[in-house]
C-alpha cells in the first residue's frame, strides 16, 4: 500500500470514529517525531502493539479486502498464562460496505464483534474440524449477546448496531458491512496478531508499505522500524 493511501484511511477513519461519540487517545495523534522522542515512556504501548493498524492482507486492493484497525488497550500472553492480570484487549474497527476481512480463526483469542453504529454488520461462519481446521460441513454455536445462536456452516449471520457475537477459538469468520460501513468493537482476551491469526487462503497479516510521502502517524507495522535503536 502507498503510504499517501495510508494516510488518507487513517484520516476518514478518524472522522468515522468521531462521528459515532467515539474519540481515539492521545498517542495515536503522536507525529513520527513526537513518537520517537517518547518511545522510552511508551515501551509498553510499543511492546503490547497498540495503535494504527491498517491492512489490505498483502493483495492490493483495500477496497475488496482490507481492514482499518485501532488497538485501544492490550494485555500480556504472560498473564493471560498465569491466568491473572491484565489478561484482556480492546480495539475499534472499521469494514467498509462489502469490504471482506478475508476467512480465518485464532488459536488463543476469544472475541465479542460488537456492532458499534452505523449499517448492519455481516459475519460468515464455518464450524472446525478436530484439528482445529475449517470445516465446510460444520455448523455450531455461537453467543449472540448472551443468548445462543446455531449456525449452519457458511450461513452469513447479520447484526445491526448494538448487538454483538462471541467468537470463540476455531470458530472460523469472515466479516464485512452489509449495506454500508460499520464501526465494530473487539473486546477480547491478549491480542496477538504476529501469530494468532489463522487464515483459510494463504494471506499476508499485514501490508507492503510503499514510501510515497512521509506518514502521518505510525502504525503498528511501523515500531520496529521506526523506533528501534
Amino acid at each position: 500500500m502507498k503510504r499517501s493511501r495510508i494516510n488518507e484511511i487513517m484520516s476518514a477513519a478518524d472522522d468515522l470514529i468521531r462521528s459515532h461519540g467515539f474519540t481515539l487517545p492521545p498517542f495515536a495523534y503522536w507525529t513520527p517525531d513526537e513518537f520517537k522522542s517518547k518511545r522510552e515512556t511508551a515501551k509498553r504501548i510499543i511492546d503490547a502493539r497498540m495503535g494504527w493498524d491498517i491492512t489490505d492482507y498483502g493483495q492490493g486492493d483495500f477496497e475488496k479486502l482490507g481492514l482499518f484497525l485501532f488497538t485501544l488497550r492490550n494485555g500480556s500472553l504472560a498473564d493471560l498464562q498465569k491466568g491473572g492480570g491484565m489478561v484482556y484487549a480492546e480495539k475499534l474497527l472499521i469494514s467498509r460496505k462489502d469490504q471482506i476481512s478475508p476467512m480465518h480463526t485464532h488459536v488463543i483469542k476469544s472475541e465479542d464483534i460488537i456492532n458499534r453504529g452505523g449499517a448492519t454488520m455481516a459475519i460468515e461462519l464455518f464450524g472446525s474440524d478436530a484439528e482445529g481446521n475449517l470445516d465446510d460441513t460444520a455448523g455450531g454455536t455461537v453467543m449472540c449477546d448472551g443468548i445462543p445462536r446455531d449456525f449452519a456452516p457458511g450461513e452469513v449471520l447479520l447484526f445491526q448496531p448494538g448487538e454483538s457475537v462471541t467468537l470463540m477459538p476455531g470458530d472460523w469468520h469472515a466479516f464485512w458491512g452489509a449495506d454500508g460501513d460499520v464501526l465494530i468493537g473487539e473486546v477480547s482476551t491478549v491480542n496477538d496478531d504476529l501469530t494468532d491469526n489463522i487464515f483459510r487462503d494463504e494471506i499476508g497479516r499485514f501490508s507492503a508499505i510503499e514510501e510515497d510521502e512521509a506518514p502521518t502517524h505510525l502504525l503498528v507495522s511501523d515500531y520496529e522500524a521506526w523506533l528501534s535503536g
